[in-house]
Protein backbone atom coordinates (compact mmCIF):
# COMPACT_ATOMS: atom_id res chain seq x y z
CA UNK A 1 0.00 0.00 0.00
CA UNK A 2 2.84 2.39 0.84
CA UNK A 3 4.53 1.83 -2.56
CA UNK A 4 1.20 2.22 -4.37
CA UNK A 5 0.55 5.55 -2.63
CA UNK A 6 4.06 6.77 -3.51
CA UNK A 7 3.63 5.83 -7.18
CA UNK A 8 0.26 7.58 -7.23
CA UNK A 9 1.84 10.73 -5.76
CA UNK A 10 4.62 10.63 -8.35
CA UNK A 11 2.14 10.31 -11.18
CA UNK A 12 0.07 13.19 -9.84
CA UNK A 13 2.95 15.66 -9.39
CA UNK A 14 2.35 18.78 -11.45
CA UNK A 15 3.96 22.08 -12.44
CA UNK A 16 1.83 25.19 -11.98
CA UNK A 17 2.89 28.33 -13.83
CA UNK A 18 1.37 31.27 -12.00
CA UNK A 19 1.62 35.03 -11.66
CA UNK A 20 0.98 37.74 -9.09
CA UNK A 21 -2.77 37.69 -9.73
CA UNK A 22 -3.55 33.99 -9.36
CA UNK A 23 -0.75 32.34 -7.38
CA UNK A 24 -2.64 32.06 -4.09
CA UNK A 25 -5.36 30.01 -5.78
CA UNK A 26 -2.88 27.14 -6.08
CA UNK A 27 -1.23 27.07 -2.66
CA UNK A 28 -3.72 24.89 -0.78
CA UNK A 29 -3.90 22.21 -3.47
CA UNK A 30 -0.20 21.38 -3.53
CA UNK A 31 0.82 17.73 -3.25
CA UNK A 32 4.20 15.95 -2.98
CA UNK A 33 6.38 16.67 -6.00
CA UNK A 34 4.37 19.67 -7.20
CA UNK A 35 6.17 22.81 -8.35
CA UNK A 36 4.87 26.35 -8.37
CA UNK A 37 6.73 28.45 -10.94
CA UNK A 38 6.29 32.15 -10.23
CA UNK A 39 6.39 34.64 -13.08
CA UNK A 40 8.39 37.86 -12.62
CA UNK A 41 6.57 40.75 -10.99
CA UNK A 42 5.54 42.25 -7.66
CA UNK A 43 3.58 39.97 -5.32
CA UNK A 44 1.69 41.87 -2.61
CA UNK A 45 -0.41 39.20 -0.88
CA UNK A 46 2.32 37.28 0.91
CA UNK A 47 3.10 33.58 0.73
CA UNK A 48 1.11 31.67 3.40
CA UNK A 49 2.19 28.03 3.33
CA UNK A 50 0.03 26.16 5.81
CA UNK A 51 -0.67 22.45 6.29
CA UNK A 52 1.43 21.28 3.34
CA UNK A 53 3.58 18.16 3.22
CA UNK A 54 5.86 16.84 0.54
CA UNK A 55 7.84 13.63 0.85
CA UNK A 56 11.54 12.92 1.17
CA UNK A 57 12.73 13.03 -2.44
CA UNK A 58 9.44 14.64 -3.49
CA UNK A 59 9.31 18.05 -1.84
CA UNK A 60 6.83 20.74 -2.74
CA UNK A 61 8.85 23.40 -4.60
CA UNK A 62 8.01 27.08 -4.95
CA UNK A 63 10.47 28.98 -7.10
CA UNK A 64 11.01 31.59 -9.76
CA UNK A 65 9.99 30.51 -13.23
CA UNK A 66 13.09 32.40 -14.40
CA UNK A 67 15.87 32.59 -11.79
CA UNK A 68 17.34 35.61 -13.59
CA UNK A 69 14.08 37.54 -13.03
CA UNK A 70 12.93 36.50 -9.55
CA UNK A 71 9.48 37.47 -8.28
CA UNK A 72 9.47 40.18 -5.61
CA UNK A 73 7.28 39.66 -2.56
CA UNK A 74 6.56 43.03 -0.96
CA UNK A 75 5.79 43.10 2.76
CA UNK A 76 2.32 44.03 3.98
CA UNK A 77 1.36 45.32 7.43
CA UNK A 78 0.46 42.81 10.12
CA UNK A 79 1.62 39.63 8.38
CA UNK A 80 4.95 37.89 7.87
CA UNK A 81 5.68 37.64 4.16
CA UNK A 82 6.39 33.89 4.04
CA UNK A 83 4.34 32.23 6.78
CA UNK A 84 5.06 28.56 7.57
CA UNK A 85 2.56 26.53 9.61
CA UNK A 86 2.62 22.73 9.90
CA UNK A 87 4.78 22.08 6.84
CA UNK A 88 7.30 19.40 5.84
CA UNK A 89 9.55 18.81 2.82
CA UNK A 90 9.16 22.23 1.30
CA UNK A 91 11.63 24.13 -0.94
CA UNK A 92 11.65 27.88 -1.60
CA UNK A 93 14.11 29.09 -4.20
CA UNK A 94 15.03 32.26 -6.14
CA UNK A 95 12.65 34.73 -4.48
CA UNK A 96 13.08 38.36 -3.43
CA UNK A 97 11.53 39.42 -0.12
CA UNK A 98 11.34 43.21 0.28
CA UNK A 99 10.37 44.38 3.76
CA UNK A 100 9.80 48.04 2.97
CA UNK A 101 10.91 48.74 6.57
CA UNK A 102 7.61 47.36 7.93
CA UNK A 103 7.68 45.60 11.36
CA UNK A 104 7.29 42.06 9.97
CA UNK A 105 9.56 39.07 9.29
CA UNK A 106 10.50 37.85 5.82
CA UNK A 107 10.30 34.07 6.47
CA UNK A 108 8.77 32.79 9.69
CA UNK A 109 7.82 29.37 11.02
CA UNK A 110 5.00 30.73 13.15
CA UNK A 111 4.75 30.27 16.89
CA UNK A 112 1.35 28.54 16.66
CA UNK A 113 2.72 25.94 14.25
CA UNK A 114 3.29 22.45 15.68
CA UNK A 115 6.28 21.78 13.41
CA UNK A 116 8.21 22.99 10.35
CA UNK A 117 10.52 20.19 9.21
CA UNK A 118 12.80 19.61 6.21
CA UNK A 119 12.53 23.15 4.90
CA UNK A 120 15.03 24.27 2.24
CA UNK A 121 15.57 27.98 1.57
CA UNK A 122 17.90 28.72 -1.34
CA UNK A 123 18.91 31.81 -3.28
CA UNK A 124 16.57 34.18 -1.45
CA UNK A 125 17.33 37.90 -1.45
CA UNK A 126 15.94 39.34 1.78
CA UNK A 127 16.24 43.06 2.46
CA UNK A 128 14.85 46.03 4.38
CA UNK A 129 13.22 44.22 7.30
CA UNK A 130 14.70 46.62 9.82
CA UNK A 131 11.91 48.52 11.54
CA UNK A 132 13.55 47.21 14.73
CA UNK A 133 15.98 44.56 15.90
CA UNK A 134 12.98 42.24 16.39
CA UNK A 135 12.33 42.00 12.65
CA UNK A 136 14.07 38.95 11.22
CA UNK A 137 15.07 37.69 7.81
CA UNK A 138 14.53 33.99 8.61
CA UNK A 139 12.96 32.93 11.92
CA UNK A 140 11.61 29.79 13.58
CA UNK A 141 9.25 29.91 16.55
CA UNK A 142 8.15 26.27 16.52
CA UNK A 143 10.08 22.98 16.61
CA UNK A 144 12.11 22.87 13.39
CA UNK A 145 14.11 19.87 12.15
CA UNK A 146 16.31 19.31 9.14
CA UNK A 147 16.40 22.82 7.66
CA UNK A 148 18.81 23.71 4.85
CA UNK A 149 19.43 27.47 4.54
CA UNK A 150 21.77 27.90 1.61
CA UNK A 151 23.16 30.65 -0.63
CA UNK A 152 20.86 33.39 0.58
CA UNK A 153 21.64 37.10 0.72
CA UNK A 154 20.25 38.99 3.70
CA UNK A 155 20.89 42.68 4.26
CA UNK A 156 19.42 45.69 6.07
CA UNK A 157 17.39 43.66 8.58
CA UNK A 158 16.93 43.78 12.34
CA UNK A 159 18.30 40.26 12.83
CA UNK A 160 19.51 38.07 9.97
CA UNK A 161 18.50 34.60 11.20
CA UNK A 162 16.94 33.70 14.56
CA UNK A 163 16.29 30.03 15.25
CA UNK A 164 14.47 28.85 18.37
CA UNK A 165 12.65 30.80 21.07
CA UNK A 166 13.90 33.05 23.84
CA UNK A 167 12.65 30.70 26.59
CA UNK A 168 14.62 27.72 25.26
CA UNK A 169 11.56 26.06 23.75
CA UNK A 170 10.92 25.24 20.10
CA UNK A 171 14.34 23.74 19.26
CA UNK A 172 16.11 24.09 15.93
CA UNK A 173 17.65 20.65 15.26
CA UNK A 174 20.02 19.28 12.65
CA UNK A 175 20.19 22.36 10.45
CA UNK A 176 22.64 23.22 7.67
CA UNK A 177 23.39 26.93 7.25
CA UNK A 178 25.81 27.39 4.38
CA UNK A 179 26.94 29.85 1.74
CA UNK A 180 24.86 32.76 3.02
CA UNK A 181 25.92 36.40 3.09
CA UNK A 182 24.40 38.37 5.99
CA UNK A 183 25.26 42.06 6.35
CA UNK A 184 23.94 45.35 7.74
CA UNK A 185 21.96 43.93 10.65
CA UNK A 186 20.92 45.95 13.69
CA UNK A 187 21.41 42.94 15.98
CA UNK A 188 22.69 39.44 15.30
CA UNK A 189 23.61 38.14 11.89
CA UNK A 190 22.68 34.72 13.30
CA UNK A 191 21.40 33.53 16.65
CA UNK A 192 20.47 29.96 17.55
CA UNK A 193 18.76 29.85 20.92
CA UNK A 194 19.52 27.46 23.75
CA UNK A 195 17.33 24.36 24.02
CA UNK A 196 15.68 22.98 27.13
CA UNK A 197 14.19 19.77 25.69
CA UNK A 198 14.03 17.81 22.47
CA UNK A 199 10.92 16.30 20.83
CA UNK A 200 11.08 12.48 21.17
CA UNK A 201 10.92 11.95 17.40
CA UNK A 202 14.31 13.71 17.10
CA UNK A 203 16.01 11.90 19.96
CA UNK A 204 19.16 10.86 18.09
CA UNK A 205 22.36 12.90 18.01
CA UNK A 206 22.37 15.66 15.40
CA UNK A 207 24.99 18.18 14.33
CA UNK A 208 24.03 21.68 13.26
CA UNK A 209 26.45 22.80 10.54
CA UNK A 210 27.37 26.45 9.90
CA UNK A 211 29.79 26.72 7.00
CA UNK A 212 31.04 28.99 4.19
CA UNK A 213 28.97 32.01 5.25
CA UNK A 214 29.86 35.69 5.47
CA UNK A 215 28.76 37.27 8.79
CA UNK A 216 29.43 41.00 8.71
CA UNK A 217 28.55 43.88 11.04
CA UNK A 218 31.23 46.20 9.72
CA UNK A 219 28.81 49.13 9.32
CA UNK A 220 26.94 48.61 12.60
CA UNK A 221 26.87 51.25 15.32
CA UNK A 222 27.57 50.62 19.02
CA UNK A 223 24.67 51.05 21.41
CA UNK A 224 21.76 49.19 23.03
CA UNK A 225 21.19 47.03 19.94
CA UNK A 226 24.78 45.78 19.85
CA UNK A 227 24.98 42.00 19.57
CA UNK A 228 27.62 39.48 18.45
CA UNK A 229 27.64 38.59 14.78
CA UNK A 230 26.83 35.01 15.77
CA UNK A 231 25.56 33.67 19.11
CA UNK A 232 25.15 29.94 19.69
CA UNK A 233 23.21 28.69 22.70
CA UNK A 234 23.48 25.29 24.33
CA UNK A 235 21.69 22.06 23.46
CA UNK A 236 19.57 20.17 26.06
CA UNK A 237 21.62 19.62 29.19
CA UNK A 238 20.53 16.00 29.67
CA UNK A 239 18.71 13.34 27.70
CA UNK A 240 17.79 13.58 24.04
CA UNK A 241 19.95 16.11 22.21
CA UNK A 242 22.53 16.57 24.95
CA UNK A 243 25.30 15.15 22.72
CA UNK A 244 24.53 17.44 19.77
CA UNK A 245 27.24 19.77 18.42
CA UNK A 246 27.66 22.86 16.34
CA UNK A 247 30.23 22.53 13.55
CA UNK A 248 31.32 26.04 12.55
CA UNK A 249 33.83 26.03 9.71
CA UNK A 250 34.95 27.84 6.59
CA UNK A 251 33.17 31.11 7.48
CA UNK A 252 34.27 34.73 7.20
CA UNK A 253 33.40 36.94 10.21
CA UNK A 254 33.86 40.68 9.69
CA UNK A 255 33.96 43.46 12.29
CA UNK A 256 31.72 44.39 15.18
CA UNK A 257 32.02 47.75 16.95
CA UNK A 258 31.11 46.60 20.45
CA UNK A 259 30.65 42.80 20.69
CA UNK A 260 32.55 39.68 19.71
CA UNK A 261 32.30 38.18 16.25
CA UNK A 262 31.37 34.77 17.67
CA UNK A 263 29.99 33.93 21.12
CA UNK A 264 29.15 30.35 22.08
CA UNK A 265 28.47 27.89 24.85
CA UNK A 266 27.58 24.18 24.81
CA UNK A 267 29.34 21.74 22.47
CA UNK A 268 31.02 23.43 19.54
CA UNK A 269 33.81 22.84 17.03
CA UNK A 270 35.15 26.03 15.40
CA UNK A 271 37.72 25.53 12.64
CA UNK A 272 39.05 26.88 9.34
CA UNK A 273 37.36 30.26 9.81
CA UNK A 274 38.76 33.73 9.17
CA UNK A 275 37.74 36.31 11.80
CA UNK A 276 38.63 40.00 11.41
CA UNK A 277 37.61 42.67 13.90
CA UNK A 278 39.28 46.05 13.90
CA UNK A 279 37.04 47.24 16.75
CA UNK A 280 37.23 44.55 19.43
CA UNK A 281 37.08 40.82 20.14
CA UNK A 282 36.89 37.83 17.81
CA UNK A 283 35.91 34.59 19.62
CA UNK A 284 34.37 34.70 23.07
CA UNK A 285 33.46 31.41 24.72
CA UNK A 286 31.55 32.04 27.94
CA UNK A 287 28.55 31.04 30.04
CA UNK A 288 25.25 32.42 28.77
CA UNK A 289 22.24 30.27 29.64
CA UNK A 290 24.51 27.39 30.66
CA UNK A 291 28.29 26.90 30.35
CA UNK A 292 30.78 26.05 27.63
CA UNK A 293 31.07 22.28 27.31
CA UNK A 294 33.56 20.22 25.31
CA UNK A 295 34.95 22.30 22.44
CA UNK A 296 37.67 22.20 19.82
CA UNK A 297 38.80 25.52 18.31
CA UNK A 298 41.47 24.93 15.68
CA UNK A 299 43.04 26.08 12.44
CA UNK A 300 41.39 29.50 12.48
CA UNK A 301 42.95 32.78 11.39
CA UNK A 302 42.12 35.65 13.77
CA UNK A 303 42.90 39.36 13.49
CA UNK A 304 41.42 41.42 16.34
CA UNK A 305 42.19 44.71 18.05
CA UNK A 306 40.85 43.21 21.30
CA UNK A 307 40.82 39.59 22.46
CA UNK A 308 41.56 36.95 19.84
CA UNK A 309 40.23 33.76 21.45
CA UNK A 310 38.88 34.18 24.98
CA UNK A 311 37.46 31.33 27.03
CA UNK A 312 35.68 31.86 30.34
CA UNK A 313 34.70 28.60 31.97
CA UNK A 314 32.38 28.27 34.94
CA UNK A 315 34.19 27.34 38.13
CA UNK A 316 34.44 23.61 38.75
CA UNK A 317 33.11 22.57 35.33
CA UNK A 318 34.57 19.30 34.03
CA UNK A 319 34.57 20.16 30.33
CA UNK A 320 37.51 20.79 28.01
CA UNK A 321 38.01 23.64 25.57
CA UNK A 322 41.00 22.91 23.36
CA UNK A 323 42.61 25.70 21.32
CA UNK A 324 44.86 24.14 18.69
CA UNK A 325 46.93 25.39 15.74
CA UNK A 326 45.31 28.78 15.30
CA UNK A 327 47.02 31.89 13.90
CA UNK A 328 46.01 34.78 16.17
CA UNK A 329 47.14 38.38 15.78
CA UNK A 330 45.41 40.32 18.55
CA UNK A 331 45.98 42.69 21.44
CA UNK A 332 45.21 39.72 23.75
CA UNK A 333 45.72 36.68 21.52
CA UNK A 334 44.72 33.78 23.80
CA UNK A 335 42.99 33.65 27.16
CA UNK A 336 41.83 30.42 28.80
CA UNK A 337 41.35 26.94 27.45
CA UNK A 338 43.99 24.32 26.67
CA UNK A 339 46.19 26.09 24.12
CA UNK A 340 48.51 23.93 22.00
CA UNK A 341 50.65 24.77 18.96
CA UNK A 342 49.10 28.14 18.22
CA UNK A 343 50.95 31.00 16.54
CA UNK A 344 50.35 34.33 18.33
CA UNK A 345 51.33 37.74 16.96
CA UNK A 346 50.91 41.33 18.02
CA UNK A 347 47.96 43.13 16.46
CA UNK A 348 48.87 45.53 13.65
CA UNK A 349 46.11 47.77 12.21
CA UNK A 350 47.82 47.73 8.82
CA UNK A 351 46.76 44.09 8.44
CA UNK A 352 43.14 45.22 8.17
CA UNK A 353 43.92 46.41 4.65
CA UNK A 354 44.94 42.89 3.57
CA UNK A 355 42.30 41.09 1.50
CA UNK A 356 40.79 38.25 3.50
CA UNK A 357 42.05 35.42 1.24
CA UNK A 358 45.60 36.74 1.65
CA UNK A 359 45.51 37.28 5.40
CA UNK A 360 46.67 33.83 6.51
CA UNK A 361 49.77 33.71 4.26
CA UNK A 362 50.57 37.30 5.24
CA UNK A 363 50.51 36.45 8.95
CA UNK A 364 52.56 33.31 8.35
CA UNK A 365 55.20 35.07 6.24
CA UNK A 366 58.62 34.41 7.67
CA UNK A 367 57.36 31.86 10.20
CA UNK A 368 59.01 28.43 10.26
CA UNK A 369 56.81 25.58 8.97
CA UNK A 370 54.98 23.72 11.71
CA UNK A 371 53.41 20.29 11.60
CA UNK A 372 50.86 18.83 13.97
CA UNK A 373 51.64 15.42 15.47
CA UNK A 374 50.17 12.64 13.33
CA UNK A 375 47.87 11.47 16.10
CA UNK A 376 46.38 14.94 16.57
CA UNK A 377 46.02 15.42 12.81
CA UNK A 378 44.10 12.15 12.55
CA UNK A 379 41.86 13.17 15.43
CA UNK A 380 41.00 16.57 13.96
CA UNK A 381 40.57 15.11 10.47
CA UNK A 382 37.45 13.37 11.75
CA UNK A 383 35.70 16.74 11.57
CA UNK A 384 33.92 17.26 8.24
CA UNK A 385 35.72 19.54 5.81
CA UNK A 386 39.12 19.42 7.53
CA UNK A 387 42.01 17.30 6.27
CA UNK A 388 44.91 18.48 8.37
CA UNK A 389 47.42 21.30 7.99
CA UNK A 390 51.18 21.54 7.63
CA UNK A 391 51.20 24.58 9.90
CA UNK A 392 48.69 26.56 11.93
CA UNK A 393 45.99 28.19 9.86
CA UNK A 394 47.60 27.22 6.56
CA UNK A 395 44.59 25.44 5.17
CA UNK A 396 42.01 27.57 3.38
CA UNK A 397 39.86 25.32 1.21
CA UNK A 398 38.36 26.23 -2.18
CA UNK A 399 34.87 26.75 -0.74
CA UNK A 400 36.17 29.25 1.79
CA UNK A 401 38.16 31.05 -0.89
CA UNK A 402 34.98 31.45 -2.92
CA UNK A 403 33.23 32.86 0.14
CA UNK A 404 36.05 35.26 0.82
CA UNK A 405 36.16 36.42 -2.78
CA UNK A 406 32.48 37.42 -2.64
CA UNK A 407 33.16 39.48 0.48
CA UNK A 408 35.64 41.85 -1.12
CA UNK A 409 34.50 45.36 -2.13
Amino acid sequence: MGLLCLLTDMAAAADYRVDAQNYRDYLRRLQPGDRVLLAPGDYRQGLPLHNLSGHAGQPIIIEAADPTAPPRFIARPGANTVSLVNVRHLVLRHLQLDGGKLPVDAVKAEGHSRYADFITLEYLFIRDHAASQQNVGISTKCPAFGWVVRNNRIERVGTGMYFGDSDGGDPFVGGIIEGNRITHTLGYNLQIKHQKTRPPEHAGRHDTVIRYNVFSKQDALPGPQARPNVLLGHFPLTGAGSEDRYLVYGNLFLHNPSEALLQAEGRVAVYDNVLINGSGDAIRIQPHNDVPRDMDIFSNTVLASGAGIQIRQAGGAAYRQRVIANVVAAALPLQGGEAVRNLTLDYQPDWLAVAAPELTPRLLAGQPPRRLPDGLTRELAAYPGWQGAERPGARVGPALLRTLDTAQP
